[in-house]
């Protein structure tokens, strides 16, 4: 039987079939977005509390492993070129020993200047001082003279001008002696700016610059040029959420560990709490999250065979922690 194609009816044949088609279309579709739901074990391991503190009273939060004299960010009061660079991350400084210096040639030109106006002024100075001299003894010659007549007025008046003018080239030569010599404390004070120093003893924790590099005292730089702390001993510093601070038992141990890795857990010495509630800044992505959540920040001590080389812990790694509540057992 021959299809007619001039008796086809849309809607009673043609629109039933693309809804056939659409219907097949959209079941294929929803059933290829369906989510994985086959069980897979974590990437990493979840934070676990211990076992003295696991059918207790507790409070839990995370932090970060930091200095205990904080992390300090050195920077340059002079920009310029880095002309020597004397620290590797890693390595251990004392208090005032050089880290890097700044390219110091041209305030090495104005402290030789300043230097010249110096002498320059003394040699003034000196020659002032002689007219002074001479010209006050003249002075004094014509005012002992018992004979009026013998030395005119107008002569003891020209030695009183030469007199007054010796004095005020000393008083000049003395004001530029005294210019030059701030000037060279100055230039001296830049010097001693253009090197940089540890203003602890600690760790180099980051070196962010090359011999060779410009830097700016302007702040365009997202990263300090140095990095360094105090890493002996070691801290750890936690936030508790607002409203879980007041459960927390102050002076209590913190047992922490690694981020990943909460088979691992030492315990850390309380050091104190910072006395201002600050907002969150570290969120853990859990949907029932509030972004809006400020946080006491406690610091603990981590103890010495933790740290290191050969420890659980390094500056700047993510901790989990869990603290005794009050009235825990």
């Amino acid at each position: 039987m021959a299809l007619d194609i001039r008796n086809l009816s849309f809607s009673r044949q043609i629109l039933p079939v693309i809804a056939v088609i659409g219907l097949i279309f959209a079941a294929f579709y929803i059933l290829s977005g369906q989510p994985d739901r086959e069980l897979s074990d974590p990437e990493r391991e979840p934070p676990r509390a211990p076992e003295m503190l696991a059918d207790e009273q507790r409070v839990a939060g995370s932090g970060v492993v930091e200095p205990s004299s904080e992390v300090i960010q050195i920077g340059s009061a002079l920009s310029g070129l880095v002309t020597g660079l004397y620290v590797q991350p890693g390595d251990r400084v004392a208090q005032g020993d050089t880290l890097f210096t700044v390219d110091d040639r041209a305030v090495r030109s104005q402290l030789r200047e300043a230097n010249a106006a110096i002498s320059e002024a003394r040699a003034a100075i000196a020659e002032a001082q002689s007219a002074q001299a001479t010209s006050a003894s003249q002075l004094e010659l014509y005012r002992n003279v018992g004979d009026p007549a013998a030395v005119s007025r107008s002569e003891v008046i020209r030695a009183e001008g030469e007199a007054s003018a010796a004095s005020q080239r000393l008083q000049l030569a003395r004001a530029r002696l005294d210019a030059a010599q701030a000037r060279a404390a100055s230039a001296r004070t830049e010097l001693g700016r253009l090197t940089v120093r540890a203003p602890i003893a600690g760790e180099i924790l980051a070196v962010n610059i090359r011999k060779g590099e410009y830097v700016s005292t302007m702040g365009g730089g997202s990263q300090p040029f140095i990095e360094m702390g105090q890493t002996q001993p070691m801290h750890v510093r936690i936030d508790i959420d607002e409203e879980q601070a007041p459960r927390l038992a102050m002076g209590e141990a913190a047992t922490v560990s690694p981020r990943g890795a909460s088979d691992q857990q030492v315990q850390a010495r309380f050091v104190r709490a910072e006395p201002l509630v600050v907002p969150k800044r570290s969120l853990t992505n859990s949907a029932a999250e509030r972004v809006d959540v400020r946080v006491l920040q406690v610091i603990y001590e981590l103890p010495a065979d933790a740290v290191g080389d050969k420890g659980l812990f390094r500056v700047g790694q993510q901790v989990d922690a869990y603290m005794p509540a009050k009235g825990a057992e």
